[in-house]
């Protein structure tokens, strides 16, 4: 799993959400980013928004990997997919249609400010 780029933590963060990872958001090679299950587990997200670029996102595949059913987002369904052209390259798509894809999944979670989303990856 890799977490978002910077742009990808601004985003949450214009939305409403933080991300549990913003340490690694300004890793520009996708290797300084990647993300242990056990990392995603202990960070306890309320949200997990994913996106792959080029496949399609499997919540059940995603809910199904070892101790995530701890999970807050897990356990409340709470997996949400953003297409990779809406997120996955900075400019006007992911100021505009990646960011109101991130303001709904954080609106469907629940309250805006209290929910703490993971960034990318599936």
């Amino acid at each position: 799993m890799i977490t978002g780029f910077g742009w990808v933590s601004e985003l949450i963060e214009i939305a409403g959400g933080d991300n549990v990872f913003p340490d690694l958001t300004t890793k520009a090679a996708a290797r300084d980013r990647i993300v242990r299950r056990k990392a995603v587990a202990a960070a306890a997200p309320d949200l997990i928004l994913a996106s792959w670029c080029g496949k399609r996102v499997v919540p059940q595949r995603i809910a199904s990997r070892p101790g995530w059913e701890a999970i807050p987002a897990v356990r409340a369904r709470r997996i949400v997919e953003i297409k990779s052209p809406l997120i996955l390259q900075p400019g006007p798509a992911a100021r505009t249609d990646g960011l109101d894809a991130v303001r709904a999944a954080i609106a469907l979670a629940g309250v805006q400010n209290s929910y703490r989303p993971c960034g990318n990856s599936a």
